[in-house]
């Protein structure tokens, strides 16, 4: 096809392929991808050509995939020097004759603690982890580079995704679920499928906000979740276990420190969108109904 789409991931996995994987069952034969893993296990994955990438490899098969791009989507994580994907392709990615549109995932995590409150695009930035700081800054270089490069940018800001294969469902299933108890603490959390019809939303509309909440309608306390879950497997919930009382890894307990509830009407009334599971509720059934 003379118009068929391009579409380069800088990230090659759990959210990026299921982008790639919706992308060929609602647009068939209008798309090419192309995905970066740092040991890819194939030349391909289904549809899509895998390239070898893991920061630091300018390579030329890189800079031909870029050449080539119509869209570009970014789910590397910047490390302590920043982006990786700017600091090796910024001239490449700046001067791409045929891209159309930027994609950079981002995390919630940028507006760090508000004790609970309902927030927005337009709340102040204060991240309160090392990870999250680093999201702030690499937002800023891929605002300037989309600027030099006239593409089009939308920074999705994603919080604890979950879908098939990673949910609660499979944690209770195998005996490591935890219903840690911090009170007034609540999750905003995302379907990965969710994730994939966002995007290609935001590819395929010219949305007046660069940024972009990309969450589900209700935070939810983490304990009234796994509690759900329990109910539908038709299992008794785990033992409640006071936050302050549970062994946990110094980046789980980091999570805890952040309370806030994020809207996502930015997201749905520019894109004109509308969620498939609207509440952990409708994903976790989902994900039931599917194994």
């Amino acid at each position: 096809m003379s118009d068929r789409k391009t579409l380069l991931c800088f990230g090659y996995g759990y959210s990026a392929s299921t982008l790639a994987e919706h992308l060929a069952v609602t647009e068939p034969g209008c798309w090419r991808c192309l995905g970066t893993r740092t040991n890819p296990p194939a030349t391909r994955d289904g549809a899509t050509t895998l390239l070898t990438y893991s920061g630091g490899q300018p390579t030329t098969d890189l800079r031909n995939a870029i050449a080539s791009a119509t869209h570009i989507l970014v789910s590397i994580p910047p490390d302590l020097e920043g982006d990786p994907v700017v600091r090796d392709f910024a001239d490449a990615i700046a001067t791409a004759p045929a891209l159309e549109w930027i994609g950079y995932y981002s995390t919630i995590g940028v507006y760090g603690d508000v004790g609970g409150a309902w927030i927005d695009e337009t709340a102040p930035l204060r991240p309160s982890s090392e990870r999250s700081l680093r999201r702030v800054r690499a937002e800023s270089d891929w605002q300037k580079l989309a600027a030099n490069s006239g593409a089009r940018l939308n920074i999705l800001r994603l919080p604890g995704i979950y879908g098939p294969g990673r949910s609660v469902i499979e944690a209770l299933r195998t005996g490591t679920a935890r219903r840690i108890v911090k009170p007034e603490q609540v999750f905003n959390r995302i379907h990965v499928l969710d994730i994939a019809r966002a995007t290609a939303a935001a590819m395929n509309t010219r949305s007046t906000s660069t940024i972009l909440n990309v969450t589900d309608d209700e935070p939810s306390p983490p304990q009234d979740v796994v509690a759900y879950a329990a109910d539908l497997l038709g299992l008794p919930p785990p033992p409640e276990v006071p936050f302050d009382a549970a062994a946990m890894t110094p980046m789980a307990r980091s999570f805890y420190a952040e309370n806030k509830r994020v809207s996502n009407a930015r997201m749905k009334s520019e894109l004109s969108f509308a969620l498939a599971f609207p509440t952990y509720r409708e994903g976790l059934l989902d994900i039931l109904r599917a194994t």
